[in-house]
């Protein structure tokens, strides 16, 4: 059980975004005990820790294989490389998300097509990625696969996107980059989908001190091509080049960083859930509250609530600043509005009212498993006082 903070005197100045601090005192033993034996084995590139903690990975979500990479948009990047996408081909992803999803399309020479969000879990709108797929027809692109993305931490409605895929013929590649350790009726995230992915970056749910990333796939082929695709297209040794690959692996001391991050993550997951309940109960009244489907849970990589539209952000925003209050906008444009990608298709080409209202009005708060009751008492009332 997680303990909470030691009250401190100054405890509204000690009030982080995400505490990643309260964590490495709580397992700093562990976290230095875990280096010291690769320092004295010394296999830095694929060592002994890579495949345990893959192993590790494997079984906490009940998946057949794990693939570690060097980092979550390496992980969008194998996945795309191994399905052979390229040219021509349609890539139907969400633009209220952070650039890499799209980032990675691009890479391989594929299109994106942006697509529009939900209203209540904001995650990606079924209606609008049916519209997708038709824009993509009429432009002559090849509809080939989808990348829901699973936003705060929070699934997305796998079952409705999957009907979808299946009758026009799509794969799906979840991107669990903030979702890692959520749950969508009875699968974990890394068993939905025909590969999903994560991050390990030091702010996701489960993160390393550096980079770091992960796919899972139940194909035995898949994973085959992706651990080759890893370490340079690689054949029978790393000579042997039988692919065009890249050089994605992950470090062996992340590696053993997150194995003993990887046996308190369930504690902490139950710390999140509790302290997106406490900011539901008392801020559902002003403000909406994240939604979460049911038979879904989320891994709260951010608690996120939208504002009244007579609310200016900004000034909330300044205002909680001056009384110690980090917050932070996830995401303040959307991708199809932003100068990399503004000549890429939409799904209605042109605006998504949906994600656009949303960026204008989003905001985020402090969450992590190490948010003591004191402090969240504090945030709660300094937002319900400020918004009446």
């Amino acid at each position: 059980m997680i303990e909470p903070l030691k009250q401190q005197k100054n405890y509204k100045e000690s009030i982080q975004f995400i505490d990643l601090k309260s964590q490495l005192e709580r397992i700093r033993p562990e976290i230095d005990a875990a280096i010291k034996r690769v320092l004295d084995h010394g296999v830095f590139i694929m060592g002994p820790e890579v495949y345990e903690l893959e192993k590790e990975l494997a079984s906490f979500c009940g998946v057949k294989h794990a693939i570690s990479c060097a980092n979550g948009t390496d992980a969008l990047g194998l996945g795309l490389m191994a399905q052979n996408v390229g040219p021509g081909d349609a890539i139907f992803l969400p633009s209220f998300t952070f650039a890499a999803t799209a980032e990675v399309v691009a890479w391989v020479g594929a299109t994106p097509i942006f697509i529009d969000s939900l209203e209540n879990t904001y995650n990606m709108d079924p209606q609008s990625l049916e519209q997708g797929i038709h824009r993509a027809k009429e432009l002559g692109l090849n509809p080939v696969g989808i990348i829901p993305v699973d936003l705060f931490g929070q699934p997305a409605d796998y079952d409705v996107i999957q009907s979808i895929a299946e009758e026009h013929r799509l794969w799906i590649m979840a991107d669990g980059a903030q979702s890692f350790g959520a749950s969508y009726r009875g699968r974990k995230v890394g068993n939905i989908g025909h590969i999903s992915t994560t991050s390990f970056f030091p702010a996701k749910p489960l993160g390393c001190y550096g980079d770091g990333g992960a796919i899972f796939t139940n194909d035995d082929n898949l994973a085959q091509i992706m651990k080759s695709l890893r370490v340079h297209g690689q054949g029978s040794d790393k000579y042997d080049n039988i692919r065009i690959g890249m050089n994605g692996r992950l470090d062996t001391i992340q590696a053993a960083i997150l194995l003993e991050k990887l046996k308190v993550f369930p504690d902490e997951l139950l710390a999140r859930q509790r302290t997106a309940n406490h900011y539901n109960e008392a801020l559902k009244e002003i403000v909406q509250v994240p939604y979460v489907l049911d038979g879904a849970t989320s891994a709260w990589a951010q608690y996120t609530i939208r504002l009244p539209k007579h609310k200016d952000r900004a000034k909330l925003m300044a205002e909680l600043k001056e009384v110690n209050i980090p917050t932070m906008v996830y995401y303040v444009k959307p991708l199809h509005q932003q100068t990399a990608y503004k000549h890429y298709p939409t799904a209605t080409g042109g605006a998504l009212p949906v994600c656009e209202a949303l960026a204008e009005k989003v905001m985020s708060l402090p969450m992590s498993g190490y948010v003591d009751k004191r402090s969240q008492e504090y945030i709660n009332s300094q937002i319900s006082e400020l918004l009446k």
